[in-house]
């Protein structure tokens, strides 16, 4: 069964461990994965201005919350979207209590954003009071105002995916586009890691991945075939012997039987095992992988290599204050 058969059915399997989010016809939020869902990664910038260090921590805990709350918990795989937020003090005051205690009035101001760009999709305003015996005491307090089932938080996040969404349409031919000139260039798992990035909600562009992702796929099973029978003839000459032989089976064994040079290693390893027979006077016991389970291999194979790419890419992102 050839791949370009079975392309939208195995497209879809492959997404289908992306994501769900709230859109009209979604209103349940299932297990979520790293790749093909909208994820919104929590910044605390240091210039919030009077923000004690501990404050700081519980604030990325509150945005943290309220990511998770709503689906779009952080991926370090999708670093493009923000959740921060800045804190403004409002008044500061002692009590006149026994013992004095600091009052603090704050808003709370938290936005989502392409924090890359430094680009605003949606923002929303939370005024908070806290008491405490000292200022970060109080600022924590205050801090408590952030609650993740507030309305307008509800509000704020269904906005923010809103705006990723149009993100993702109004810019997918750019997103298609980079893709194919990623695989141009031969580099193929990260188009891969492009295409699986776009949210299914996005249904347009979610279909043109699908249509891109599977020939890609092929493209760069095809380019590995060759370039690893081409390594393990060279291993094999170089020996001629069973040692050599075993050596070339490593680059073998790792051939995808889907690839359009497989019979060249079929042809090859057949060559190997006979000539191992006739100088060393014993059979050779590697055998090819011919077959794959379409519907499961296949189906991890497609996931693993976008993830893998990610996975192993430098985090060097630096982002940009949303106000």
């Amino acid at each position: 069964m050839k791949i370009m058969k079975t392309n939208r059915i195995l497209l879809i399997a492959v997404f289908s461990f992306c994501f769900s989010v709230l859109a009209d016809s979604q209103n349940t939020i299932g297990k979520l994965d790293d790749l093909g869902r909208i994820a919104l990664n929590t910044w605390v910038p240091d210039q919030i201005e009077y923000m004690p260090a501990t404050s700081k921590s519980n604030l990325e805990n509150k945005l943290s919350q309220i990511a998770t709350r709503y689906g779009m918990g952080a991926s370090e795989l999708l670093p493009r979207f923000i959740i921060t937020a800045n804190v403004v003090i409002q008044s500061k005051d002692i009590t006149s209590t026994a013992p004095p205690m600091h009052a603090l009035t704050v808003d709370i101001t938290i936005y989502i954003g392409d924090g890359i760009e430094g680009k605003v999709f949606a923002s929303t305003t939370v005024s908070g009071k806290g008491v405490g015996e000292n200022e970060t005491k109080a600022y924590t307090a205050a801090l408590r105002s952030l609650d993740p089932a507030n309305k307008n938080i509800q509000k704020f996040m269904e906005e923010g995916k809103r705006k990723i969404i149009a993100y993702y349409n109004s810019r997918c031919d750019i997103i298609i586009k980079e893709a194919q000139m990623l695989e141009s260039q031969n580099r193929f798992d990260e188009a891969i890691y492009v295409l699986m990035c776009i949210p299914d909600v996005c249904l347009d562009c979610y279909n043109k991945a699908m249509d891109a992702v599977g020939p890609v796929f092929q493209n760069k099973i095809d380019w590995e075939c060759k370039a690893k029978v081409n390594v393990a003839r060279n291993v094999w000459s170089a020996g001629l012997n069973y040692n050599a032989a075993n050596k070339a089976a490593e680059f073998l064994a790792s051939i995808d039987p889907e690839a359009a040079c497989f019979n060249d290693a079929v042809a090859l390893t057949a060559e190997i095992a006979k000539r191992v027979k006739e100088i060393d006077g014993r059979e050779w016991d590697f055998i090819l992988k011919k077959e794959i389970d379409l519907e499961r291999d296949r189906i991890k194979a497609w996931r693993d290599v976008g993830i893998s790419w990610g996975t192993h890419q430098p985090q060097n992102v630096v982002y940009k204050s949303l106000w």
